[in-house]
C-alpha cells in the first residue's frame, strides 16, 4: 500500500507539472499509463533539463566537479597556454591557479598576461593585487592598487578599498585599515569590511564597537542570497558566533 501511494503521488505530481507547464499531452498518457517508469522518463526529458539550466544547479555542478578534481581547471588552462600563449590563456591560468589556493604562480601569470597586453588591463592588474597579498606581499599590493587607475564602477572602486584596507591591516596600518573598513562597510554588499573591522576592534579590546559592527553584519547578511552567503560561509559563522558571544557577557 505505501508503494501504490507513493507512486500515485509521483504521478500527480508528474502531470499537475506537465499541465502547468503546457508539456505535450502525449506525456500525460505516459505518466499515467507507465506509472513510475513513464514519470521517470518525464523526469529525464523534461524536468532535469529544465533546472540543468538554473544558475544554483550549474553552480552545485561546479562545486561538486572541483570537489573531486580541485585541479582539473589548472590542467585545462596549462594546456590551453600550451597551445596559445595568449594574454587571455595566461589570465584564466592565472584564475585556475587561485581556485586552489596557489597565489605566488598565480601572480606570475597575471603579470605575463599583463606584458602581452596592448594597454593596461584594469581587471587583470585588480587580480595581480589579490594574488599579491594572498601571497603575503601586502607592501606590493598596496604599491599596486595606490596606481591602480580609476574604475567607472563605484562598486568596483569600493572593492579595490576593500582590498587596499586588507593590506594596510597586513602591514600593521590598523588606524587607517579601521577607517578604510568603516568607509567601505557603509556601501558595500555582504558584511566582509565590517567583519574585518570587528577583528581588530577586538584585538583592541573595543567590545561595544566590534559588537555593533557585527550587528551590521548579521542585518547584512539577512539580504545576502544562499550562494553569496556560502561563498563566506565561514566568516559569517565567526560573526554570528562571537556577536552571541558578546551579547551574552
Amino acid at each position: 500500500m505505501p508503494l501504490i501511494g507513493l507512486s500515485l503521488l509521483v504521478q500527480i505530481l508528474c502531470a499537475v507539472h506537465c499541465v502547468r507547464g503546457r508539456r505535450n499531452g502525449l506525456w500525460l498518457w505516459v505518466i499515467i499509463g507507465l506509472s513510475l517508469p513513464g514519470c521517470l522518463a518525464y523526469a529525464i526529458f523534461e524536468i532535469f533539463p529544465e533546472y540543468a539550466g538554473r544558475r544554483e544547479v550549474r553552480l552545485a555542478k561546479a562545486v561538486a566537479i572541483k570537489k573531486l578534481d580541485p585541479k582539473r581547471e589548472v590542467r585545462t588552462a596549462r594546456e590551453a597556454v600550451g597551445l596559445a600563449d595568449t594574454a587571455a590563456n595566461r589570465a584564466a591560468l592565472g584564475d585556475a591557479l587561485v581556485g586552489i589556493g596557489s597565489h605566488k604562480e598565480a601572480a606570475e601569470h597575471y603579470r605575463f598576461a599583463l606584458a602581452k597586453m596592448p594597454k593596461s588591463d584594469r581587471a587583470t592588474q585588480f587580480k595581480l593585487a589579490q594574488a599579491e597579498l594572498e601571497a603575503g606581499n601586502a607592501r606590493i599590493t598596496r604599491t599596486m592598487l595606490e596606481q591602480l587607475p580609476e574604475s567607472g564602477s563605484a562598486s568596483e572602486n569600493d572593492r579595490a578599498r576593500l582590498l587596499l584596507a586588507r593590506a594596510l591591516q597586513d602591514s600593521g596600518e590598523e588606524e587607517q585599515a579601521l577607517e578604510v573598513y568603516a568607509d567601505v562597510g557603509a556601501r558595500l554588499p555582504g558584511g566582509e569590511a565590517q567583519c574585518r573591522r570587528a577583528a581588530i576592534l577586538l584585538e583592541r579590546g573595543r567590545e561595544l564597537d566590534a559588537e555593533l559592527a557585527l550587528a551590521e553584519v548579521e542585518r547584512l547578511v539577512k539580504r545576502l542570497d544562499r550562494y553569496e552567503r556560502n561563498q563566506h560561509r565561514d566568516m559569517y559563522d565567526w560573526a554570528a558566533r562571537t556577536l552571541a558571544d558578546l551579547r551574552a557577557r
